[in-house]
């Protein structure tokens, strides 16, 4: 993820985005689409799919592609954290309340292609990766070494560093917010203290992290102090008002759950009742 539209780096060509913002902006439009279809397809043979989850992926793939080719505000490290922002944050979190994966599980028929995608889902690579603290270090500890070592002086440079750091950006988001929101059906869901602990810790060191920029520029880059000032504030207030939305996703799954939990006592006997007022 590089300044885009003027600035100098390698995805800038002739003032417009480059290949690789390209290709970004037409994957997330043709997955916004493959979902739109996938969700009528359910409604059709008669099953419920709530259209606000339609639309928090359609909102997702606008957002990514906009954060792709779009004109982004301000100079070139304000684009540039607009740019983070979006496709390390905002989008991740949007298509992760859309829970692709259980509508993939619903409108695929039984067999092979079901089978894997569930096994992909249960598998031990993936519960590690969905280890909150693993899942936060990868994201988080990702932007650290962004931006604390010359690779981001790199990703103005060359092109393969460039495509790479902008993949990572974009899957370790999808990952922390899959592993702090647990919303799909993995093999090993982790409590809500645990999912709550981690994202308090990745909000401060992202903090910190928009803090050290406000103080000082990437290695190996030199930008204007109103520039550089803006941008940090950009990444500490927006990547504040994304950890609130994660926040209040678990404060509902908690009460949900609280609920759920009564109900389930209420309906056992008075001594269960007991138990769940104490």
């Amino acid at each position: 993820m590089t300044p885009l539209h003027g600035h100098t780096g390698p995805v800038a060509v002739h003032g417009g985005p480059g290949l690789a913002e390209q290709l970004t902006a037409a994957a997330a439009v043709l997955a916004a689409v493959a979902y739109l279809w996938a969700a009528a397809r359910l409604r059709r043979r008669g099953d419920a799919w709530p259209r606000a989850r339609d639309a928090s992926f359609a909102c997702g793939g606008a957002a990514l592609a906009w954060a792709a080719v779009g004109g982004l505000p301000g100079g070139p490290f304000t684009a540039h954290m607009a740019q983070h922002l979006v496709v390390g944050m905002a989008a991740p979190l949007l298509f992760v309340l859309a829970r692709p994966f259980t509508l993939a599980l619903r409108v695929l028929p039984p067999g092979p292609a079901r089978r894997r995608l569930l096994a992909l889902l249960h598998s031990g690579p993936a519960g590690l990766l969905l280890f909150p603290p693993v899942a936060a270090l990868l994201d988080v500890g990702g932007l650290w070494v962004l931006y604390r070592t010359d690779l981001f002086a790199t990703t103005l440079r060359e092109m393969l560093p460039h495509v790479l750091v902008h993949v990572h950006v974009l899957a370790a988001g999808v990952l922390f917010t899959l592993a702090v929101c647990r919303l799909e059906p993995v093999r090993h869901p982790r409590g809500l203290a645990l999912r709550g602990g981690t994202l308090l810790a990745a909000g401060g060191a992202h903090a910190v992290l928009a803090k050290s920029l406000y103080a000082a520029p990437p290695p190996g880059t030199a930008y204007a102090a109103v520039d550089l000032h803006t941008g940090a504030q950009l990444m500490y207030y927006g990547g504040d008002l994304v950890e609130v939305a994660l926040a209040v996703t678990l404060a509902v799954q908690w009460y949900t759950a609280a609920g759920r939990a009564r109900a389930r006592a209420l309906r056992r006997g008075p001594t269960a009742r007991t138990r769940a007022v104490a």
